[in-house]
């Protein structure tokens, strides 16, 4: 018999299933590809338990809406970020061979 006062489902009680996790990767996966971003040289992948979130992005206005993707895409999950900005600016020296 079961105690009424705890939820049954795993998303009520905090851990969400598999398959939750999944969806809503493949649903950032496409936020990224279609949205103001349009950035596909990032991915996300589910890694012992929690949201590896790499790639590399032009600017740190892109990194920044990225982040703000994520975070509303998998609030409530563990995520790990590593993010790198491209050096797009011109060398401000010589480089020494």
């Amino acid at each position: 018999m079961s105690d009424p006062a705890v939820p049954q489902d795993p998303a009520a009680r905090g851990a969400a299933p598999a398959e939750n996790v999944e969806y809503r990767v493949a649903h950032l996966h496409d936020r990224l590809a279609a949205e103001e971003l349009g950035e596909l040289g990032v991915r996300a992948e589910i890694r012992a338990g929690a949201i590896a979130v790499t790639g590399t992005v032009p600017s740190a206005q892109c990194r920044e809406t990225l982040l703000r993707i994520v975070h509303e895409e998998l609030t409530g999950l563990t995520v790990h970020t590593d993010i790198v900005v491209a050096e797009t600016a011109r060398p401000d020296h010589a480089e020494e061979l």
